[in-house]
């Protein structure tokens, strides 16, 4: 279930409890007015089961709420009510299944703009990695997988792609190359000076057999990023945050960026070309995967939706807990 409160005027608030009292997946419907908007409006708040939300966001949209008003949807830990037990046997369909795009829309414009905080999470998992391919360790490969942050801005622009939004798009695509591009530069820069100064030889940067498959790219590569790919989205759109650390260790990202600022540093350009093409199969394999999982929850969202918006428990739940 998720939980609603939507402040608008109060001519729009009275349609809105109209139409949603006679909701059968809207559950606990309490109106408090003239308590938003200077007076002028009312707060609607309950809870709406996961599973029709989007037909609830586009009516609420529709009604013009977002341009005089708010709408903030929060997903509770616990709801005990038999209301919403009953909203929820009304929704056809699974929760986990239920998408909840104006969510994914607000999360992706967010993870698309660049940050400080972004770029220090990213280049600290590449001088992490960077050390992990030195030393040939691969638990420190580990570690910068799960410190990196780059599967935000690649998710963004799977949303993008499949939602059309350009700008999200673009924005995304620039934080993502740019923060590659800048930590690489700066790990070369860092790795570069020890070199200098004789804190590693060339064949301790280029000789590591436990992690050589960073600079051993194939087209299991592509395949595993693949995987990885439809599993993070996965895990995104269902709130599954604790699958995502699978996606992380998965992919070869941040570990390849690490092994390019190293070997540039040291002049080993085979090595730094081979971990560019691991890069790029990475990122290729998770934007088709991403893409097209979405593409798919996409679909059959809307034939959710559809099967929502026709049920014949719409007609006949018994309505409870309405005020």
């Amino acid at each position: 279930m998720l939980s609603v409160r939507v402040t608008a005027s109060h001519d729009v608030a009275e349609l809105l409890r109209a139409r949603l009292a006679e909701e059968p997946t809207v559950a606990d419907l309490t109106v408090v007015p003239g308590v938003a908007m200077d007076g002028r409006g009312d707060v609607l708040l309950f809870e709406l089961a996961r599973e029709n939300a989007n037909n609830i966001m586009r009516e609420l949209r529709h009604a013009g709420v977002p341009g005089e008003g708010s709408v903030v949807v929060t997903e509770p830990v616990t709801v005990l009510s038999d209301a919403a037990v009953e909203a929820e046997r009304a929704a056809a369909g699974h929760p986990a299944d239920g998408v909840l795009w104006a969510e994914l829309a607000d999360k992706s414009r967010e993870d698309a703009r660049p940050s400080v905080t972004f770029f220090m999470f990213l280049l600290l998992a590449t001088l992490i990695a960077g050390i992990g391919r030195l030393l040939d360790q691969p638990i420190l490969i580990i570690g910068a997988m799960v410190v990196g942050p780059e599967f935000a801005p690649i998710a963004a622009i799977c949303y993008a792609i499949v939602r059309r939004k350009r700008g999200i798009a673009g924005t995304a695509l620039v934080t993502l190359v740019g923060g590659f591009a800048l930590c690489a530069a700066v790990a070369w820069a860092v790795w570069a000076a020890a070199y200098a100064a004789g804190v590693f030889t060339f064949d301790d940067a280029t000789t590591g057999p436990l992690t050589e498959f960073i600079v051993s790219p194939d087209g299991w590569s592509f395949v595993i990023a693949v995987l990885a790919g439809i599993a993070g989205v996965l895990s995104l759109t269902s709130a599954k945050s604790s699958a995502l650390v699978g996606v992380f260790i998965s992919i070869t990202t941040v570990p390849a960026v690490g092994t390019i600022g190293l070997t540039l540093a040291v002049g080993a350009w085979d090595e730094a070309l081979s971990a560019g093409v691991q890069l790029v199969l990475n990122i290729a394999g998770l934007l088709v995967a991403g893409v097209a999982t979405l593409f798919v929850q996409l679909q059959f969202g809307r034939w959710l939706g559809r099967r929502n918006a026709r049920s014949p428990r719409r007609r006949t739940v018994r309505r409870r807990g309405s005020v």
